[in-house]
């Protein structure tokens, strides 16, 4: 386990940057309804706002119909139990809320406040959470040790007529209940039958298993142990009525003897409490769930080594079946807050984690598989979703829904569930799922990642990241000391000996890349000795001739200078002139939208045979990223209306896509709001583009380039590239304004092959 730790390291550095830029904290609140005219503050506040206040007040149900409450939810804390980290208090337990509250809106487009109460008296929290109820449509409770966190919940689920969920419960439990499920499936055995083994006595561990026994597991076949071993019938030592509840006759006394012959261990505890003795002596076909973390009671690799025929989870990204909570708790939310539910029952978690067992058990869609760099198939390493699967969002609150409705807890419940289901799809934001798929396949790569400017403390930084998180390796053009001095005042001086500074003065490649050099470069008015100094003194040409050689996988830069001139550079190394067939393709994501946009970089006047390429190109990069590919090819009119001579040339493009035969759906020319909105769409009944358009080919670069940055600008779109497609090696040329994640977006795109040509 040591390699992986360390591969996957983040630094304190890192971490603080990350929560600091680029503004503090993790999230925004941005208004949903127009805000600019005289008219609209007029609506939004005095006199129109008192036109839903009383309407709320004659009828409470409609604060759902006109405030944000029907899909807010609070996530609060006062910090006793952080993570691992135990009592850090209210205030250091913020950075964890936030994070929630950005997993609430990532996953399930569920809007979450973080809320951090200053106190330890249960009363108090009660009292102050209750006296919150009519702003929220949910509570998420978190971080809160026991046993208050029993008191807690139990009172506010009482008191509030809106669903309170401890997510350190009963999250990990149902997740924990659907990968149960479908290890039992796959050993022959039934959960009313198995014998069931839980070490670690806490919220989670307690609610994993009252969660079982609610599914049909018999409450004297489960054995709960804690830090004084069994919880037997008659132990006074340590014990509460919540432990109470789930003691058994039995004659075990510790941990080891309760797992002689059981079929399920279930761990929630610590690091090391199993040992392979213990596991060699359960039944057969077992099934281990390591839920400590970071680091599991068991690693599968002891397992294993004991028990081949052993069935292992942990709650750790790095082995096969994560129990991450993730996949339960945005979900759960989701359901319960579209049918306005009082509550989150046991029948609705049984729902969440029956339809989690269900989904593992289908054919895994492509993009997964690509994004996960394997083929994901159920079996005994794939017995959990994994928490990018983009089914998700719209299997698993239906069925929560439904079970919220039967059981009587639904306010408004739903009438037309195929309608529910396509607006649950579109919902769902493409964005993070693509980025994660880029940086899934480069892990899978494992490059040796050439990064050109190694005297950027961004571009280091982001050299540093791709080394430490497993992507590959780091290969970065400098200078030792110059380098070594910038890692140290970033505070990663540690790093110097992890990646691999590379220069003239220290490569024992030089003569064959000068070689190399003048060789392309004699007919075009370049003597030896300007090879020798370009390849000695630019680390543009330096980089692109390490690639050239096979000593690195691939290329990043761009970060310190215009695109032009770096790109002028590696073309004394590569051919990446359009006639070459290179082609630029940035890819801008916003509000849960991508398009691709072409050319940003090449060409700067296309004709119709340049503007066919650049579709074709950029439909590959769409495929490549995992969209379908839709091209429109765009002017200020549609379709020969009105008619003019840079509009027809992207016509032309169509019919020459036509006598090429593309294999990808294509259309144009036409304006923006016809490529993207299929109300304007629908006048052009004739168009051969079944869904929006996801790659935009615009007249020249100057046009492609003003849309980017206008959107990037004005809308605070996120921009990937341009992404340089049509070359021999993987290539990638940042912008000057790049982030380091853009920078980290770039070198995985290179690791993935994007762009190379076939």
């Amino acid at each position: 386990m040591t390699d992986k730790t360390s591969r996957t390291r983040i630094t304190p550095e890192e971490a603080l940057a990350y929560h600091m830029e680029p503004r503090p904290g993790k999230y925004d609140i941005t208004p949903s309804t127009p805000m600019t005219t005289q008219r609209d503050l007029s609506l939004a506040y005095s006199p129109g706002v008192a036109v839903p206040v009383q309407a709320i007040a004659d009828r409470p149900e409609t604060a759902y119909d006109y405030t944000t409450k029907g899909n807010m939810v609070a996530v609060i804390s006062n910090g006793t139990a952080i993570l691992g980290m135990g009592n850090l208090g209210a205030l250091a337990s913020k950075p964890v809320m936030e994070g929630k509250a950005v997993l609430f809106k990532r996953f399930a487009d569920v809007n979450a406040i973080d809320l951090e109460l200053d106190t330890e008296d249960a009363d108090e929290f009660i009292n102050a959470v209750k006296l919150m109820g009519p702003t929220f449509g949910g509570i998420n409770l978190e971080d809160i040790k026991a046993p208050e966190c029993f008191i807690i919940e139990q009172r506010l689920k009482e008191l509030m007529d809106i669903p309170v969920f401890h997510d350190d419960q009963h999250g990990t439990a149902v997740i924990c209940a659907a990968g149960l499920l479908n290890a039992l499936e796959l050993s022959g055995k039934r959960i009313e039958d198995v014998r069931i083994v839980l070490n670690g006595a806490g919220a989670a561990g307690i609610a994993c298993l009252e969660l079982l026994k609610s599914m049909g597991a018999r409450h004297d076949n489960c054995i709960m142990c804690d830090t004084k071993g069994v919880i037997y019938q008659g132990r006074t030592e340590g014990m509460n009525q919540w432990k109470s509840a789930h003691a058994v006759v039995t004659t075990a006394r510790t941990l080891e003897e309760a797992m002689k012959g059981a079929d399920v261990f279930l761990g929630v505890s610590a690091k090391g409490a199993v040992t392979q003795d213990m596991v060699a002596s359960m039944a057969d076909n077992p099934v281990i769930f390591a839920m400590a973390n970071p680091d599991p009671e068991i690693t599968p690799e002891d397992a294993h080594a004991v028990r081949p025929d052993a069935i292992v989870a942990t709650g750790r990204s790095d082995y096969p079946n994560q129990v991450n909570n993730v996949l339960g708790f945005p979900y759960l939310f989701r359901g319960a807050l579209d049918i306005h539910a009082r509550a989150i029952n046991d029948e609705m978690k049984i729902a969440c984690a029956e339809a989690l067992a269900k989904l593992a058990r289908e054919d895994v869609p492509d993009e997964v598989a690509v994004a996960y760099g394997r083929k994901l198939q159920f079996g005994r390493d794939y017995i959990i979703p994994t928490p990018f699967d983009p089914r998700l969002i719209h299997v698993i609150p239906p069925a929560v829904a439904k079970a919220g409705m039967d059981t009587g807890v639904a306010r408004r419940p739903i009438i037309d569930m195929d309608g529910y289901v396509q607006t649950l799809k579109n919902r769902m934001d493409p964005t993070a799922a693509i980025l994660q798929g880029l940086h899934a396949r480069a892990r899978q790569a494992q490059a040796r990642m050439i990064f050109a400017e190694g005297d950027d403390p961004r571009v280091l930084r982001a050299a540093v990241a791709w080394q430490r998180t497993g992507m590959g390796q780091s290969l970065v053009v400098g200078r030792e000391a110059e380098v070594k001095a910038e890692l140290e005042a970033l505070g990663m001086g540690d790093a110097f000996r992890e990646i691999s500074v590379v220069n003239a003065a220290n490569t024992r490649h030089l003569d064959s890349y000068h070689e190399f050099l003048y060789q392309r470069l004699q007919r075009k008015g370049v003597d030896r000795e300007d090879a020798f100094k370009l390849a000695n003194r630019d680390r543009h040409i330096f980089a692109a001739l390490m690639l050239a050689h096979g000593h690195g996988d691939g290329l990043v830069t761009g970060a310190t200078r215009k695109n032009a001139p770096v790109l002028a550079q590696i073309g004394q190394v590569f051919d990446v002139r359009p006639q070459d067939g290179a082609v630029g393709i940035t890819a801008v994501l916003h509000r849960g939208r991508i398009v691709l946009i072409g050319d940003t970089l090449v060409h700067e006047w296309p004709e119709a045979e340049d503007l066919a390429d650049i579709a074709t190109r950029g439909a590959a990069v769409a495929r490549g990223l995992g969209l379908e590919p839709r091209v429109a090819f765009l002017s200020f009119s549609n379709f020969g209306y009105p008619v003019s001579e840079r509009a027809t040339k992207m016509a032309q493009a169509a019919h020459v896509l036509d006598e090429r035969g593309a294999d990808f759906e294509y259309e144009g020319e036409m304006t923006v709001d016809v490529a993207l909105n299929m109300d304007s769409a629908a006048r052009y009944p004739f168009s051969r583009l079944t869904a929006p358009a996801n790659v935009l080919v615009v007249p020249a670069r100057h046009s492609a380039s003003i849309s980017v940055k206008l959107m990037q600008e004005m809308a605070g779109a996120t921009v990937i590239g341009p992404i340089l497609t049509g070359v021999a090696r993987p290539i990638q040329i940042c912008s000057t304004n790049s982030t380091v994640s853009d920078i980290l977006n770039m070198a995985a795109i290179a690791a993935g092959g994007i762009g190379v040509r076939g």
